[in-house]
Parts: structure tokens; C-alpha cells; sequence
């Protein structure tokens, strides 16, 4: 069993993302005596964020501040974060998988020499060892991997591990770390971020996605109402995004994003096997679709056969009275 587990936390606009805490619940979830230890980088003032992981699990939190950390880059975050394991030598390191996670961890563990275990949604623990389950083959199957030996990082899928509850009570050490960085070839000039208002989709409970048959940009607008009365983000299929009807940021599929909502409306989606390997593992599917033959249905775990522009506004109306 790991005896301390570092986790990398991430933020956005100065607030942490909530996989942050979910890694270190699943940390928590590998060793529950173990030393849990937050890492920070950033360049404003660290302390609100470290305690935030503080009051959701983490013992104590290491913070890296620098001018080159105000926007990610490998590179920054690589000379930041490599002497903090050097100087706590972890048995293993969680992150979230996210875009963050999927570009830096695969560095790091190339850099060190260690194990990766990417896109884990489940960690079981099998005597004095932490299993993690992971999916393969477009959601298809699932795997289980160990570590044997030896500094592994780890990445979870967001949505899956849930966090633990937020205890104000709870302290812990905040220490900073002073790091040289330099020679950052990457150059961020500017960051614009599209159909990223609202919810973020990665990390949504509840996702509206659309697919051809809303046939416009236009026909989205229906699903944006919808989402924004259910407190939940809008998605696509890819055929949605190829026909322009909507931005490729929010496209859920093999070559899009992977999500794992509590709730999935999928609208006018016909149910390709891309599609599916996108969002399959959704704790309830519901799908809106006027061809009862249509391969979403297969998945759904509630099914409305119908004309979308009729049962999208109609669902917008009942949610209203709801509330």
C-alpha cells in the first residue's frame, strides 16, 4: 500500500476544478492512513486553493509560485513540479484526466522512468494492493492494472470517483517550494477558450447533446435552454460539429471528449460506435430521437420516440414548473 500519494491539483481562473478533489478522494480511496500531499503552480497567491484541498482531503499542500506558471505549459509545469517529487518522494501521483493531465503525467513519467495508469474510473483495493479499472475498446471492455513496484502515476477520469465531503475543520501544513525556470521554449501568446461558458463539459452532472438530426446551429438553441434550466452543459456528435452546426469543443466521441455525466440527453443522435465510446458509461441515457430504429436507443436507459423541436420545448416547460 502507497505510504504517501502526492495529487496534483488544477485550476481554472484562479479556482480548482472540481477532478481536483476527486483525485484526492481517490487517493484516499488507495491509503486512507496514508500522507496525502497537494501540489499547487501557479503565479498569483496559492494559500486559498491549498486550503480548498486541505478541507477536501489532502494532508498538507506544497505550492510552486512563478511568473512562467500563469499559464500552463509541460515545459513550466515539469521544472515546477519535478523538484517537489524529488524532495517528498511519493510512492505514486493522481491527477485528473484531463487535457492538463493527458499532456503533463505522460511527460513526467518518461522523465522519472515510472509507470502510467491512464483514465482509471474505478480503484478497488485488493489486500495491500490499490487495483485500477480502466476502459478499453471504446468503452467495450474494462481492465485492471496493479502497481507492482516502483513510482506510478495515475490519472481518473472526471465525474467517476466522487469527492469527499468538504470539511471546514480540517488543517494541514501549506508550504512553498522555490524552483528555477527557465528555457521555456513554448510561447503562449493567448488563450481563447470556445463554448467553454457555463458548466464545464468534461466535469458536467448533466450534458444536452445534439447530433445531425437538429440540423442547424440554429436548432441548438433549444438544447442551450434546456441545459441552462437544468443547471447541466451542451455537447455534440461529431456529425454536429462537421456540419458547422456547433464548435468541435463540443464534440463527445472517440475523437472528442469522454464524459461520464449523471444524466445524458442525447438529441437527434443517431448512436454511431464513436459516439458511444464517448459517453456509454452516463449513469442515465436518456435519448430524443423520431426513428425508433436509431442504434442510441440500445444504450438508453429512457427512450422518447418523437420530433425534437416538439419534445425538447416541451421538457423546457415541465423542468420550469418544477421549479
Amino acid at each position: 500500500m502507497s505510504d504517501k500519494l502526492l495529487v496534483i491539483g488544477e485550476a481554472r481562473d484562479g479556482v480548482l476544478r472540481n477532478v481536483t478533489f476527486e483525485a484526492i478522494a481517490a487517493a484516499k480511496k488507495i491509503n486512507s492512513d496514508g500522507d496525502i500531499v497537494g501540489v499547487l503552480c501557479g503565479n498569483d497567491d496559492l494559500n486559498a486553493q491549498a486550503q480548498e484541498m486541505i478541507y477536501y482531503g489532502a494532508d498538507r499542500v506544497v505550492t510552486v509560485q512563478h511568473d512562467e506558471l500563469k499559464t500552463y505549459t509541460s515545459e513550466g509545469y515539469g521544472q515546477a513540479i519535478l523538484p517537489v517529487i524529488d524532495d517528498e518522494s511519493p510512492d505514486g501521483i493522481i491527477m485528473g484526466h484531463t487535457a492538463i493531465g493527458k499532456d503533463l503525467t505522460p511527460k513526467l513519467a518518461s522523465k522519472l522512468e515510472s509507470g502510467l495508469i491512464s483514465d482509471a474510473t474505478e480503484i478497488e483495493v485488493e489486500g495491500d494492493k490499490a487495483v485500477f479499472i480502466r476502459p478499453i475498446y471504446s468503452g467495450k471492455a474494462f481492465e485492471k492494472k496493479t502497481i507492482s513496484s516502483g513510482l506510478t502515476f495515475a490519472t481518473i477520469r472526471p465525474n467517476n470517483i466522487p469527492a469527499l465531503e468538504r470539511d471546514e475543520s480540517r488543517s494541514g501544513d501549506v508550504s512553498s517550494k522555490e524552483v528555477d525556470i527557465a528555457n521555456i521554449r513554448t510561447v503562449i501568446k493567448e488563450v481563447i477558450r470556445k463554448a467553454s461558458e457555463g458548466v464545464d463539459l468534461s466535469e458536467a452532472n448533466v450534458i444536452i447533446a445534439g447530433g445531425r438530426g437538429v440540423k442547424s446551429e440554429e436548432g441548438f438553441k433549444p438544447l442551450y435552454e434546456l441545459a441552462d434550466v437544468l443547471g447541466g452543459a451542451v455537447g455534440a456528435s461529431r456529425g454536429a460539429c462537421d456540419a458547422e452546426y456547433c464548435d468541435y469543443a463540443l464534440q463527445i466521441g472517440q475523437t472528442g471528449k469522454v464524459v461520464t455525466p449523471d444524466l445524458y440527453i442525447a438529441v437527434g443522435i443517431s448512436g454511431a460506435i464513436q459516439h458511444l465510446a464517448g459517453m456509454s458509461n452516463s449513469k442515465v441515457i436518456v435519448a430524443i430521437n423520431k426513428d425508433p430504429e436509431a442504434n442510441i436507443f440500445n444504450v438508453a436507459d429512457y427512450g422518447i420516440v418523437g420530433d425534437l423541436f416538439d419534445v425538447v420545448p416541451t421538457l423546457i416547460e415541465e423542468v420550469k414548473k418544477l421549479k
